[in-house]
């Protein structure tokens, strides 16, 4: 779950992470009521769950209560990259001596959590990577240890941040840290992290992903539901209690369990073919959830066949060729389904599939097979 910049914002200052001041409106009274709050300088920035809003005129600078106004309404109601702006943040301007990156995320390879810090801040950091990796400290933190203080002191000054910004940096990243894992993020960035000229650090911008399977901790996170950007597929998904991301290839995939999903997309683009989305159905899915999978990738106009990849453990073979069965039922199927089962109850699923044939319903032995077959079959549509 993506946060806006100010909801970012308003998740740092929960762990003391100072920000800038300022509010979130909706309209151009709002705006100038809380310009003449905060005090001007003031910026006014779009919240838009898209980058390139300040190339796109989403981000102003405005000295005064007129500037104000003409840019809350310029602003309110753009279209940046798709997306329409209905709130804006209004926060007083910072004077910036130096610029800072600094975020936390996880590392699956190294089992461990992983800090980024570079003192060429304000730029993405997949630009300062391809330009001057040698610019970005890196630390693994062990999760069952955490990150010390000693260890985020020598890690500042690897990064090579300015003697001023030491301690506030060190203190900062340290409830960055706190935040990122009692806040159950995936992603906490802070990007730029400022150096003023008066020697103090902290958070000019907020990029923060929250982890969906830790909402139950969380009954605050229903409040950012209503501001998340999703498509028709994504809505649909969501309404049935799946686990989808809508990519934009024509080969729908289905499977059980993220690895097997991921391994999925990667056969299929080894055999000439583009995933549509990740659909990973879990274990033990019913007849029930496998037809509202198939439903929803059905639904993707750019789908032209779907694949439904199975290795049955906890999930019952038998139990997903019902499903297959009641999707073919239930809605109209505009692409093919190629069909691979493996694992528990395999030859009773594909006993079922035998005994109720259907021309968009295709079985293959193999997980290769099956991409194949599924590229080929949406070549042909």
């Amino acid at each position: 779950m993506d946060l806006m910049e100010y909801q970012g914002k308003q998740f740092f200052a929960a762990f003391d992470i100072p920000v800038s001041p300022g509010k979130a409106v909706e309209t151009v009274e709002d705006a100038i009521a809380t310009a003449n709050e905060v005090g001007y300088p003031v910026v006014v920035k779009a919240q838009v769950l898209v980058g390139g809003r300040g190339k796109a005129g989403g981000v102003k600078l405005a000295n005064n209560e007129e500037e104000a106004r003409e840019h809350a309404t310029n602003i309110l109601g753009m279209d940046i990259k798709g997306h329409t702006v209905h709130v804006v943040w209004i926060e007083h301007a910072s004077d910036i001596a130096k610029e800072y990156y600094a975020s936390f995320t996880l590392d699956r390879s190294a089992k461990k959590h992983l800090g980024m810090l570079s003192a060429e801040g304000g730029v993405e950091i997949e630009i300062v990577a391809e330009e001057n990796p040698d610019a970005i400290a890196k630390i693994h933190i062990d999760p069952s240890i955490g990150l010390t203080k000693e260890q985020c002191e020598e890690w500042v000054r690897a990064a090579k941040l300015d003697d001023e910004a030491f301690e506030g940096a060190v203190d900062i990243l340290l409830k960055l840290y706190r935040a990122y894992v009692e806040g159950d993020a995936d992603l906490a960035e802070i990007n730029p992290l400022i150096l003023t000229p008066e020697g103090k650090v902290h958070a000019l911008d907020a990029k923060v992903t929250l982890d969906e399977n830790a909402e139950f901790r969380h009954e605050d996170w229903e409040q950012y539901k209503g501001t998340q950007v999703l498509d028709d597929r994504e809505k649909m998904a969501r309404d049935k209690g799946l686990n989808y991301i809508g990519l934009d290839g024509e080969i729908g995939i289905i499977g059980n369990g993220a690895g097997l999903v991921m391994s999925t997309l990667d056969v299929v683009n080894q055999v000439g073919g583009t995933p549509a989305n990740f659909l990973d159905v879990g274990g033990g899915a019913s007849a029930d959830v496998l037809a509202n999978s198939i439903e929803v990738v059905n639904s993707d106009e750019k789908v032209k066949a779907i694949f439904l990849n199975i290795f049955g453990g906890i999930t019952k073979c038998d139990e997903v060729a019902k499903g297959v069965l009641e999707a073919t039922e239930r809605v109209q199927l505009k692409s093919p389904i190629v069909v691979r089962l493996d694992g528990t109850n395999v030859e009773e699923g594909r006993a079922i599939l035998e005994a109720n044939p259907n021309d968009m319903v295709i079985a293959a032995p193999t997980m290769i097979d099956a991409a194949k077959k599924a590229v080929e079959l949406a070549k042909k549509a």
